[in-house]
């Protein structure tokens, strides 16, 4: 199962929201996009972080199986974007992650139904059930 960034970080953040997917994710293993290292990877900097906090966010991170980027991955990413680029622009995080999900043939859990729904062949798990 390919982890979504928001859901690795309301278990990281301990948000009240990381409830509702622990039945999906309970004896899974979890993948996460390269992309979503880098969007983690992030905070340390915009959030001034010290050493010890980036430490922690790091050791969690070994929680899941990072998928790398690959000549595939491209391939898929650059099909998924050529054809939803003229009806519904998806973020470039997004389009990674989504594209990563597609390329392992894996179902994505997101609380960000609304970013993904509209990609065809992809496989969303979510408990947001709100409507678009």
């Amino acid at each position: 199962m390919l982890v979504d960034t928001d859901i690795v970080s309301f278990f990281y953040k301990k948000d009240t929201r990381a409830k509702a997917y622990e039945p999906h994710l309970t004896g899974q293993t979890l993948f996460i996009s390269f992309i979503t290292v880098a969007e983690l990877y992030r905070w340390p900097y915009e959030r001034n972080w010290g050493e010890t906090k980036k430490q922690d966010l790091m050791q969690y991170l070994k929680n899941y199986t990072v998928l790398p980027y690959d000549d595939a991955l491209a391939w898929t990413w650059a099909e998924l974007v050529g054809k939803t680029s003229r009806n519904r622009p998806i973020a470039i995080h997004d389009s990674w992650i989504a594209a990563t999900a597609l390329r392992h043939k894996l179902p994505m859990v997101t609380h960000n139904r609304k970013h993904f729904e509209n990609i065809p062949g992809l496989t969303l798990i979510t408990e947001n059930r709100e409507v678009s």
